[in-house]
């Protein structure tokens, strides 16, 4: 069974491939419950990996899939993983770590960074707001390929520096443009490529604007 999934019609446009969990505290299949988002704070009511088709009952269990195979063997995980991506498709292409979810663990986020090792011709990247962990175990000898965003609403937000690449979420364009940050939208990868602080703006859920009161998650 194939790990990495195609997204929706922009991701496959700019050949992105995606790995996904399930988003902040989730019920595994033993009934034990695991927090993946283990630094999401003020993101955590907002998070779009918790509504629309994420939701969805064929989703929310392959995305339970996922995350039942990394707790369960790691290193069968991790070697599945990496003999996927020696396909000839992956060459030149992008790999999005999380769609939903985040690096649960040291032991998850060093096996990623093995597995990117193992691809140098695929490009991974990840939003996270794992901000300290990354400090201490990605910056020192981040691998070549690998490419990671800070994201705004976490338990870490104090660590994130003004030129650090951060992602962080508003309630308008207006709002977005206001605090300095660049739109997107047109492509996932301008979060990697483009302008180091890049936002999203969140669309169709007035709920969620209300919530944020006009303002960001590093506004708040």
């Amino acid at each position: 069974m194939a790990l990495l999934r195609m997204g929706n019609a922009d991701l496959r446009r700019d050949r992105i491939w995606t790995w996904s969990l399930p988003a902040w505290v989730t019920t595994l299949s033993s009934g034990r419950k695991v927090n993946v988002c283990p630094s999401a704070m003020k993101c955590a009511s907002l998070c779009y990996a918790r509504k629309g088709t994420y939701n969805f009952r064929n989703v929310k269990a392959a995305h339970l899939r996922n995350l039942e195979c990394v707790l369960d063997d790691i290193v069968a995980w991790e070697k599945a993983m990496t003999d996927e991506l020696t396909h000839r498709k992956f060459d030149g292409a992008h790999v999005r770590i999380h769609d939903g979810g985040d690096f649960l663990s040291e032991q998850y986020l060093l096996a990623w960074l093995r597995v990117a090792r193992s691809a140098p011709l695929t490009t991974f990247y990840c939003y996270t707001k794992e901000v300290e962990m990354f400090r201490r175990l990605v910056e020192p000898d981040a691998p070549g390929n690998f490419r990671w965003v800070y994201s705004w609403g976490g338990r870490w937000d104090h660590l994130i520096l003004d030129d650090d690449r951060q992602a962080d979420v508003f309630p308008s364009h207006e709002a977005l443009e206001a605090a300095g940050f660049h739109d997107q939208q047109d492509s996932d990868l301008l979060a990697i490529y483009g302008h180091h602080k890049v936002g999203i703006v969140i669309n169709n859920h007035r709920g969620a604007i209300a919530a944020m009161e006009g303002s960001s998650f590093a506004g708040t």
